[in-house]
């Protein structure tokens, strides 16, 4: 299987949306070619603003483009997209309900080597705590480029996350990107993986593994965490009684947070939830990182056997 990362996904859909839609502009804070953003600058240099350093001056400027009717898309890594500008975005961009596109690259603990510092594991609270706010986290390649195409026809602000390193891109080529439509990757009785971003992978691995035990897993790829797909979860737990979630994500303020939530005041049901739980990260490699903070299919596993014993 082919492995892309998910960041070349994002600037295949911004190059593509620079052929076809002369709205769309794109900032940048001095990362282009970390956020693949250098096609779309070749061919639309009238329309790409080199920002620097200076994330909170980006998103006052993307607001402001947006009132004559343009459609700014800025690129910078999540932890600078998010924590460096939440006041910025919550005042001028969230409240006043900007048509603007936060994309988010680096995103998690896979960002690797570069460590606590960078990885950001609370972006995906902060966001989806914003009113008018959509948050999607896309799971390969060919998903963050169709999302990347897909956000522009949304209006209103939306954050888009996807990381750095190279991971298996398995979804379809030429699918059409729908916003808060959940996808059921894979039909299960016995428990519900909900999964978003690097995590519907290791889950889908970790399905296939669990038919050893005798355990039929449905796999559900929950690319945008707001709006969330409650019908798709609420149809998936009718049927399997139980749940696990998985994010590369804090535990606090994420995906699982959502769904106990919705859950718990709609159908009470046994779950476990994989993510980081309360620390912050540190530099390795990102499948070592993953491993030591418990994201890998391995946990997903043990936390799925061990959820179906709560039933």
């Amino acid at each position: 299987m082919e492995h892309k990362d998910t960041r070349s996904g994002f600037g295949a859909g911004l190059t593509e949306l620079g052929r076809t839609n002369n709205n769309v502009v794109a900032l940048c804070a001095d990362l282009t070619g970390s956020l693949k953003m250098d096609e779309f600058k070749k061919e639309n240099p009238s329309r790409f603003l080199q920002i620097g350093i200076a994330e909170a001056n980006m998103m006052s400027i993307a607001a402001g483009l947006t009132i004559g009717g343009k459609i700014p898309f800025t690129g910078t890594f999540a932890n600078f997209s998010t924590g460096r500008v939440y006041d910025q975005i919550r005042q001028s961009i969230a409240y006043s309900n900007k048509n603007v596109k936060i994309c988010a690259s680096h995103a998690g603990l896979t960002l690797g080597e570069d460590g606590a510092t960078h990885q950001i594991l609370e972006d995906i609270g902060l966001m989806k705590m914003l009113p008018n706010m959509v948050v999607i986290n896309t799971c390969d390649y060919n998903q963050t480029k169709a999302a990347t195409i897909a956000i522009s026809n949304h209006v209103g602000p939306v954050y888009l996350r996807f990381g750095r390193p190279k991971v298996p891109n398995f979804t379809d080529n030429n699918q059409i990107f729908k916003i808060g439509e959940a996808i059921n990757m894979k039909e299960g009785t016995d428990v519900s993986i909900f999964a978003t971003g690097h995590l519907v992978w290791e889950s889908l691995v970790a399905a296939e593994e669990l038919t050893k035990f005798g355990i039929s897993a449905e796999v559900i790829n929950i690319h945008t965490i707001k709006p969330l797909d409650t019908k798709t979860i609420l149809d998936s737990i009718r049927k399997t009684k139980c749940a696990v979630t998985a994010e590369e994500h804090m535990l606090n303020g994420g995906l699982g947070d959502s769904i106990a939530q919705y859950l718990s005041t709609t159908l009470p049901t046994p779950i476990e939830m994989i993510g980081v739980n309360d620390t912050f990260g540190e530099s390795g490699t990102p499948r070592d990182l993953m491993i030591k903070y418990g994201l890998s299919s391995d946990n997903i596993i043990e936390s799925a056997r061990k959820v179906i014993s709560r039933k």
